[in-house]
């Protein structure tokens, strides 16, 4: 029975979603995509610098266990008193993935069990046995979460994300040790001990969190403790001259707690909270209001480069050149001549070469350098992250060729749009810059000839963009940037 019971747990542990912390992160390669090789290079498995969410948390709380079905006295039995013991718990746990988690939990706690009926049914001159019980238990158990509120969200819910429903299952060791009491006095019936064959058992049940802030997290739960022991509430089949039922195989008892989830990390969210559908929402949210149908390009699209004019960062796009998402003609290797003109696409040269190095190859600059070499724009962020992008590394690659060959120092420079506050942007800036900074030492780049400062949101790109409501995604996401400026 006890084995069994540990399958059928463990079996409801299994998770059932896919959602997870990203697993794709930017590695530093000698070859950077281009038109012959695929982003697949710069592609490594996921690692713990590349988190964007929190996913340790440390749980507490007190609670009352309730014997549930008993040799003496239980709420089965409907009879009895002194009937509410005591418990709390501490538990480390872990998120999988946004729905699932596995929760490392300790309970200590004592069930109480007071009088009980000497007969099957309770007349009203049925006769009670005075004698009381109580049960003193240690529990260690390994605990599966499921997080229902995030596996079953549905796609149009676009409710304020606070609340979350949580079922739990697991299995574990039990000690304790069941005292019995009557007019002779108080003495110890049964004492288990712990990590035996004989002190598994099983526990399933279901909680509703609420999120009071990122950091902490109030929760109320309902457990439910199968011990596969007939001695737990210190009566059993051994002491049947003294107790008149028999009927029971297994003492279980509930458990109702409220506690509260400390949640660790950097990370301004943590996993179990991260709707991942948001994103989506968001997205939909910047081609049409909710309560309208999406009407595609209302601008027209004047240069037929496949970008609607409202998004279309470049209006004049030559005819037959390759674009970004932005409208905007590829450059791939920034040099000022388009992919469309550039005979060496992938190498930088000057527009009079047609985007060819000149022979023999030129010595490090002197004098005066020009924005758009310098700048190297287009060094962009996703919302809330320093992490660089994949598309990022042809971008970054270039920058290491150019400062190496240079005789400058360059300042490395961060920025965000206009959410959040100007405390909590001014920090994301400089971690972005950090981000840039310390992919290019480790690329090669000497760290004297780098500086690295960030200035939150008061560079914008596009200062039309405060507050971030008033424009399109592709100007905020301009806004979250790194650029360098040479000294």
């Amino acid at each position: 029975m006890k084995l069994s019971l540990a399958i059928v747990a463990l079996a409801l542990a299994v998770p059932t979603v896919s959602y997870a912390q990203d697993s794709i992160a930017v590695v530093s390669t000698d070859e950077y995509p281009n038109t012959f090789s695929s982003g697949s290079a710069n592609i490594s498995p996921f690692t713990q610098k590349s988190k964007r969410f929190n996913d340790w948390a440390i749980s507490f709380g007190a609670g009352v266990p309730l014997i549930q079905a008993g040799d003496l006295t239980s709420i089965k039995n409907g009879n009895g008193k002194n009937l509410f013991g005591y418990s709390a718990f501490v538990s480390i746990d872990k998120a999988i993935t946004h729905a699932f988690g596995i929760n490392l939990q300790y309970d200590r706690g004592e069930t109480r069990q007071g009088w009980f009926n000497t007969k099957d049914s309770a007349p009203a001159n049925a006769t009670y046995q005075q004698v009381g019980a109580r049960t003193q238990y240690d529990a260690i158990s390994v605990l599966g979460d499921i997080n229902f509120s995030n596996l079953l969200r549905r796609v149009d819910n676009k409710s304020t994300y606070r609340w979350a429903l949580h079922g739990y299952a697991g299995v574990g060791t039990l000690a304790y040790r069941a005292y019995q009491k009557d007019a002779t006095g108080q003495r110890l019936m049964t004492e288990i001990k712990p990590f035996k064959f004989g002190s598994f058992f099983g526990q399933a049940g279901a909680g509703l969190k609420f999120k009071v802030n990122r950091r902490l997290d109030l929760e109320t739960r309902l457990m439910y403790v199968y011990t596969g022991d007939d001695e737990f509430d210190g009566g059993g089949a051994q002491y049947s001259e003294i107790n008149k039922r028999e009927d029971q195989i297994s003492d279980n008892f509930f458990n109702a707690t409220v506690g509260l989830s400390l949640k660790l990390g950097k990370h301004e969210s943590h996993l179990m909270w991260h709707d991942p559908l948001q994103e989506i929402y968001y997205k939909l949210d910047v081609l049409a209001n909710k309560n309208q149908d999406i009407e595609v390009c209302k601008k027209g699209d004047a240069d037929n480069d496949g970008v609607c004019d409202d998004w279309d960062r470049q209006l004049d796009t030559p005819a037959g050149a390759r674009v970004d998402g932005a409208g905007v003609a590829l450059d791939t290797d920034l040099d000022g001549v388009i992919d469309l003109y550039d005979k060496c696409v992938t190498v930088p040269g000057p527009v009079e070469n047609q985007g060819c190095p000149l022979e023999p190859t030129p010595t490090a600059p002197v004098g005066k350098i020009d924005d758009i070499t310098t700048n190297m724009e287009g060094i962009e962020f996703d919302l809330n992250s320093d992490r660089i992008l994949s598309t990022n590394t042809p971008i970054l690659n270039n920058a290491v060729n150019y400062i190496n060959s240079s005789n400058g120092t360059y300042t490395v420079i961060g920025a965000t749009d206009t959410r959040a506050s100007d405390e909590y942007n001014q920090k994301l800036s400089e971690r972005r810059a950090n981000s840039v900074k310390n992919y290019l030492i480790k690329n090669g780049v000497d760290s004297s000839k780098l500086n690295a400062v960030g200035r939150g949101e008061k560079d914008l790109k596009y200062p039309e963009c405060d507050p971030a409501t008033k424009c399109p995604e592709w100007k905020n996401r301009a806004n979250r940037r790194v650029y360098f400026e040479a000294k």
